[in-house]
């Protein structure tokens, strides 16, 4: 970490503890402005910060390091991040895990990531996927959208095969 990265976890009084987050988070690649916004952020919620390892693995999913301090802020880069990472890897873009992620940390209803998911393969966009999440669509209406994609994509009919049967 360079000096005045240093001197400003100084100021916020890290523990030991910390450091050893901070070192896991900054060897997966997080800089060092970022690292020291995630001590802010917890320290800003009076809670020491622990979420080294979740910022490491979101960072090695793909997410932007902006999308994870976005995360921070809504307090979702803890048990959640695991969820996350999965929509990440799925194929997701950040803002639709965002989306979700705003929505859980209001403490409204939101689309489980496998819900999303199926979504995507559905062939719905990501600014339809958000529009959803955003509207507070449940896992049930998600089956509903990609049952209702999936017939009309022909997914619907059998194919009677002509033929003798072999014996």
């Amino acid at each position: 970490m360079w000096f005045n990265s240093v001197e400003q976890l100084r100021q916020l009084h890290v523990t030991n503890q910390e450091v050893q987050q901070l070192v896991v988070a900054r060897q997966a690649g997080l800089t060092d402005p970022a690292c020291v916004e995630l001590v802010r952020i917890a320290h800003g919620r009076e809670e020491p910060f622990a979420g080294g390892q979740s910022a490491a693995a979101l960072l090695e999913a793909g997410f932007r390091e902006a999308s994870i301090l976005q995360l921070a802020r809504l307090n979702q880069l803890g048990v959640w991040s695991g969820e996350a990472q999965a929509m990440r890897l799925a194929g997701l873009a950040d803002s639709v895990v965002l989306a979700a992620a705003a929505r859980r940390a209001a403490g409204q209803p939101v689309l489980s990531s496998r819900k999303v998911a199926d979504l995507q393969n559905a062939g719905l966009t990501q600014k339809e996927i958000i529009n959803e999440v955003n509207r507070g669509a449940t896992d049930a209406e998600a089956d509903e959208i990609v049952f209702r994609r999936n017939y009309a994509a022909g997914g619907h009919s059998f194919v009677h095969q002509r033929g003798l049967r072999r014996r």
